[in-house]
């Protein structure tokens, strides 16, 4: 007898993404085309293979005459074995059919096509509770259902119905669906879900927000983790369906509110982690995908950050990108985009204190320092990892660490050979923290700024030709701008657009520099003649510093405590620039 599983298998096509190969069609067709009695209808069999065939035999019915223009005594009979009058029923029921008015999608079809998929539900359900043991007798409910949900997709092209789909309570029954007994029968429902809540659908945010909020309601999470445990990926159709079903979370994740909810689901958090944890020959599309989710949740708040922390999805990150330090992933393929999601998960993890006290412990600063000397593509990731887990309050710690395991020689080095504009500028972030974090006359700080002087100043003299190249940057794009405004703007969005392309072309990479060349003013008499004599080369002075640093401290918003300390340190800087 044939398995219900066999007969629905259905391999999906792609809602967003280009899916890997999937099964040869002619091949599902074949295997599921099943008569009632549980057969294949081909029937077509070889009575004896030892049967000797006469090629020139003659077998039918007998061909018709070589004149085309004789007609047979009745006239009943043309190409298509159908008598003339048939014929011409046939072609009047296709001119009909072809002047038919396509079906109208309103209130009305919705109603309709509600009560009958509930019908289909209910139905379905009766029939597998009587007749457990015997697909046959539930097999056809099972295809009504089937067809019914496929036909709910239409709904992404009528966005305007979806407050209706939700007051009917359609919602409910297709997340419902994900429960099935039959696996196919929830992937299509989470095939459908994740069409009618993708972002190219023409929704207002509210019609959007409505929906996905009733999904959520109808406990969407839990019945999407129960399905990542129960399908089996080895399988084409499992593997799709947890595809459309990450599809989803990456949807519900469009809305910071829904975001920062899912991002403290534990059962999810820990699905994910295991699943970009697991061994593969190749990075799969859906071990990719699984860890790009991952990177979006540890975005998505403060507690999404929290949670992974207590999840140690640090220290499973950091095994996992150590792999790295020597390899790199093939360019263009699916683990390059995983080990970048990998690194963008973690950078957005150490943001928060409990990732920074969970990165140190992982011992997360010898790894970035180790990538920082021996990687290649994964070398810029690590150091704006090194930056943001140095960077805040909480920064101070991983500061001392980089010069407890001697990443100052690895930092500098690093500054002094590359022309690489990422790192340059992560790398000078990470001076500004130790600068900002490190006590005065601490063990630290005198050997970061040591690092500046020796050589000839070499160190500073580079600094300070970054400040060059960088402030033309800057200076260059805020002129292309104003070249562009056009005189009816407001002055306020006028001033908006400059300093978006002052940002975008590096001003805070310029203002950075500009704290640690203050910094260096400040510290040592010998820096301040060199820093101002190098400035003078280029007609410039110390009052270029305390321009830029006077307009950091005025975009200050105080009220926030870190600004504060921020907006005093550079006060005190400015003192210096005088």
């Amino acid at each position: 007898m044939a398995s219900v599983d066999d007969i629905f298998k259905n391999a999906g096509l792609p809602s967003k993404r280009k899916l890997e190969t999937v099964r040869d069609p002619n091949e599902i067709y074949k295997s599921s085309r099943l008569s009632t009695d549980g057969d294949s209808n081909r029937r077509a069999r070889v009575e004896d293979d030892e049967a000797e065939i006469d090629d020139n035999a003659d077998f039918g019915p007998e061909l018709p005459p070589d004149d085309d223009n004789e007609e047979d005594d009745e006239g009943r009979f043309f190409g298509g074995g159908i008598s003339k009058k048939e014929s011409e029923i046939l072609d009047y029921v296709d001119d009909a059919d072809a002047g038919a008015a396509p079906e109208k999608i309103d209130v009305a079809w919705l109603r309709k096509t509600a009560l009958n998929f509930e019908k289909h539900i209910t139905r379905n359900a009766e029939l597998r509770a009587k007749f457990e043991n015997d697909p046959q007798k539930f097999i056809g409910s099972e295809a009504d259902l089937d067809a019914d949900i496929k036909g709910l997709s239409i709904l992404a092209e009528h966005p305007d119905l979806y407050t209706e789909f939700v007051k009917l309570g359609c919602t409910g029954s297709l997340v419902g669906l994900l429960a099935h007994e039959n696996t196919d029968i929830a992937i299509d429902a989470i095939e459908v879900i994740g069409e009618l809540t993708d972002e190219d659908v023409a929704a207002e945010d509210e019609q959007w927000s409505e929906l996905a909020d009733a999904f959520m309601d109808a406990d969407l999470l839990d019945l999407l983790v129960s399905n990542f445990s129960r399908l089996n990926e080895d399988d084409d159709s499992d593997r799709n369906g947890v595809y459309y079903a990450l599809g989803i979370l990456e949807n519900l994740c469009s809305r910071a509110q829904i975001a920062a909810r899912i991002g403290k689901q534990e059962r999810l958090v820990q699905w994910l982690l295991q699943r970009i944890s697991r061994k593969e020959t190749n990075v799969t599309q859906n071990k990719q995908y699984a860890a790009e989710i991952l990177a979006i949740l540890a975005q998505a708040s403060d507690d999404s950050k929290t949670a992974l922390s207590e999840a140690d999805a640090t220290d499973q990150l950091l095994q996992l990108v150590a792999q790295y330090r020597r390899r790199d992933p093939d360019k263009g393929g699916e683990e390059e985009e995983y080990m970048e999601n990998l690194f963008e998960a973690l950078t957005c993890i150490v943001d928060s204190d409990a990732g920074k006290t969970k990165f140190l412990e992982a011992e997360g600063v010898e790894l970035c320092l180790i990538m920082l000397k021996e990687g290649k593509k994964a070398k810029p990731p690590a150091v704006r990892l090194l930056d943001h887990a140095s960077s805040g309050a909480g920064g101070v710690d991983i500061c001392n660490k980089i010069i407890d395991s001697g990443g100052l020689r690895n930092l500098f080095t690093a500054f002094m050979k590359t022309q690489e504009h990422r790192l340059i500028e992560h790398l000078v972030s990470v001076f500004a923290n130790m600068l900002r974090r490190f006590p005065v006359e601490s063990a630290e700080r005198i050997r970061t700024l040591a690092k500046f002087v020796e050589k000839s100043y070499e160190k500073m003299t580079k600094l300070v030709k970054l400040f060059h190249d960088y402030a033309a940057r800057v200076s260059a794009a805020a002129q292309q701008v104003r070249s562009n405004l056009s005189r009816d703007g407001s002055s306020e969005e006028q001033e908006y657009e400059i300093l978006a392309a002052r940002l975008d072309n590096g001003l805070f990479t310029l203002q950075q520099i500009a704290v640690v060349l203050a910094w260096l003013v400040a510290e040592d008499s010998g820096a301040k003649l060199r820093i101002k004599k190098l400035l003078a080369d280029r007609d410039e002075s110390l009052g270029s510093l305390r321009t830029l640093m006077q307009e950091q401290q005025e975009a200050l918003d105080i009220n926030e405590e870190d600004n504060k300390d921020l907006s005093d340190m550079l006060g005190a800087l400015i003192g210096f620039l005088e």
